[in-house]
């Protein structure tokens, strides 16, 4: 085995300064004519690391991160603790991941049972029967399968069936025109080529394979919804009972039932795109068996590439890294292995993890700032003159039982059943698949755990989760310059106001605000208030379909609408909840700041990016989330206070969005 200390970090972690940092602010610039520019300007000399599409504030946050999460990976990895401890499992998982000469040595090996079940299959409920096989590994072929809180009913869980079965990011990179998108197609199907051929094929098998690979997906995509389509809730509700797939597409699901062992009582499911599945069961009947088992081969090679050899992770990096998000340099081999370790063993990597990073005054401090938040919002809610009593009453509700997770699980997540030992990388990766799979199976007929987490402790993010009503907050997330329990409230505030207030609004955005305070999704607007907000949240698209992100490229005001949403008012919301906790402190200007200048700087710092164009590309086709210049241009946009702070005037009438919170 390679020794574990072979890889230094790639380049220097930077200090965490606590709160603003004068050093990034380009005074040349206007803050009130780009107010991101002002803050941010002299970061665009940080060069971008060759590992990364993106190098911001949060890689500085990931960085530190890894570092203590490193030591605690190869401190494991050699203690070499007995079977069935937190130390054994991460140590034994790591260790396999940089084991180099095993892997190489294993090659396909660990597959070949895989690639010997496709090959077997002849009839379409030996294909459906299959991919029932495959999704319990982690490999997302056909369509997505999954376990769920019941949107209209969040005390039970349920199995649901969404589409899915692409390789590209999502379906318009296989039916958009122009040169650009027919450039990543043609990329896309050498890169299957090439993958074929590693695994043994002929070029001309490789090439044929490719082709047909190409021809079955732009099928499924085509069959597919657009990402603002999915994001109506009601929309992507369908409540079937379990022969109800039958009906929709004619295969034999009883096969799919029973290689996932799905359990018999669960007598009804959810769909979510009915026409794919209609398409999907067209499909299954009218394309060859052979070409299909050409499309399942390749989504296993797919799924498992970034776990084999050197030829196969060098390979899909240099499409999905390369082309797709303009990366340079493949990430050294321990931040890989390290990633794969916190999806297969998240919180047992997370208990070691929060010992080092997150203090109990850390905790009770950040607890204290999201009481402050709720508070911000509840006055927000009383004082929206657009709503009637009627509406407010539910709205303070929804935030009263609102809950918030903060740190860590009060209980941990049991991986005894998990099977990880030094044998080969891929082998532990699925181990790790197959064992979350049937833990999430597990679920159904069960009541809701609410105490679950779906982050891991040192990530950093954080989410609403509307079918819970709670918002979670990680330790990952909660780290300088975002948070620092020894930070001022101006910068604490600030920088979290895309993360607390962030958080909590989206409980009452374009989505949120159709789930009721028990989670579930139900009406309990008026319709007079529901026409109301829906004519606030147009004007907020209008405005962000305006941003020119580059030339001839806009951002999607309907794609991003409810991250838009959640930045403005979280701006709000945040701004308010540091009046609150700064009453009777008498906080005083620093670094020639006044404390609503250090606000507004923390907030606007807490975004600073520098992104390669391919990445922001993408990004503006595929993510809900506008690029991180205009999330913070739009919510200063028509922000009285931010324009006394910095003595701007008012906005020009028309050209700031309508804040709803």
């Amino acid at each position: 085995m390679a020794p574990l200390l072979a890889e230094a970090p790639a380049h220097p972690v930077p200090r965490p300064v606590l709160g603003v940092d004068p050093a990034y602010i380009q005074a040349a610039s206007s803050p009130c004519k780009d107010f991101y520019s002002y803050a941010n300007g002299t970061f665009d000399k940080v060069a971008i690391p060759g590992e990364y599409a993106s190098y911001g504030v949060n890689q500085e946050i990931d960085e530190r991160n890894f570092t203590i999460l490193k030591g605690i990976l190869e401190s494991s990895a050699r203690t070499r603790e007995s079977k069935g401890t937190i130390a054994q499992r991460v140590g034994d998982f790591y260790a396999s991941g940089m084991d180099e000469a095993l892997i190489e040595k294993a090659n396909l090996k660990p597959l070949a049972p895989l690639f010997a079940a496709i090959q077997a299959v002849k009839t379409p409920a030996g294909l459906v029967a299959e991919l029932g096989r495959l999704h319990a590994l982690g490999v997302q072929a056909g369509f997505a399968f999954g376990v769920q809180v019941d949107d209209k009913d969040s005390s039970a869980m349920i199995a649901s069936f969404g589409q899915g079965g692409l390789g590209l990011p999502e379906r318009d990179y296989y039916l958009r025109s122009g040169k650009e998108a027919e450039a990543i197609r043609e990329a896309y199907e050498q890169h299957v080529t090439r993958i074929f051929t590693l695994a043994g094929d002929s070029l001309d098998a490789a090439r044929s394979g490719a082709r047909k690979v190409m021809a079955l997906e732009t099928k499924l995509a085509k069959a597919s919804r657009t990402l603002v389509d999915l994001r109506d809730p009601q929309a992507n509700y369908h409540k079937v009972a379990r022969k109800g797939l039958a009906a929709m597409a004619p295969l034999d699901w009883n096969a799919y039932f029973t290689s996932v062992a799905l359990p018999l009582g669960e007598a009804h499911v959810l769909v979510g795109q009915p026409e794919f599945y209609q398409a999907l069961g067209g499909l299954v009947r009218s394309e060859p068996m052979a070409d299909w088992r050409i499309y399942l081969r390749w989504h296993v090679l797919r799924s498992a590439a970034p776990f084999l050899g050197s030829a196969f992770v060098n390979e899909n990096f240099a499409f999905y890294g390369k082309t797709l998000s303009g990366a340079t340099e493949l990430r050294p081999r321990w931040k890989r292995v390290l990633a794969a370790a916190d999806r297969a063993l998240g919180e047992d990597l997370g208990q070691l993890f929060v010992k080092t990073a997150f203090s109990p005054a850390a905790k009770a401090r950040a607890l204290e700032m999201v009481h402050f938040h709720k508070e911000a919002m509840r006055a927000r809610i009383l004082a929206a003159d657009w709503m009637v009593e009627a509406t407010k009453t539910q709205a303070l509700r929804k935030l009263d039982t609102m809950r918030s997770k903060v740190g860590y699980p009060d209980r941990w997540r049991d991986y005894s059943g998990l099977e990880v030992s030094r044998r080969p990388y891929v082998l532990n990766v699925q181990a790790a698949a197959t064992f979350e799979f049937r833990r999430r199976l597990a679920k159904l007929g069960k009541p809701v755990d609410r105490n679950e987490w779906f982050m891991t402790p040192q990530t950093n993010n954080a989410y609403y989760d509307p079918s819970l009503n709670e918002m979670c907050f990680p330790a990952g997330i909660l780290q300088p310059p975002f948070f620092d329990e020894k930070a001022d409230d101006a910068t604490n505030y600030g920088a979290l106001a895309s993360t607390i207030g962030h958080e909590l609004t989206h409980g009452f955005d374009d989505q949120g605000r159709q789930y009721d305070w028990q989670g579930n999704l139900k009406d309990w607007w008026t319709a007079e208030d529901a026409k109301r907000f829906e004519a606030r949240a147009n004007h907020i698209v209008k405005q962000y379909d305006a941003f020119e992100v580059l030339p001839g490229l806009h951002i999607n005001g309907k794609l991003t609408l409810g991250e838009n949403i959640a930045d403005i008012g979280g701006l709000r919301v945040s701004y308010e909840a540091f009046k609150l906790a700064a009453k009777g402190k008498d906080p005083k200007p620093m670094d020639g700041f006044t404390p609503d200048q250090r606000f507004f700087l923390a907030f606007a710092q807490g975004w600073r990016t520098n992104q390669r164009p391919e990445a922001l590309r993408m990004q503006v086709t595929t993510d809900v989330h506008a690029p991180v210049r205009w999330r913070v241009l739009g919510p200063v946009a028509d922000f009285p206070e931010f324009r006394k702070a910095f003595g701007c005037e008012a906005a020009p009438t028309g050209q700031a969005p309508t804040a709803i919170w």
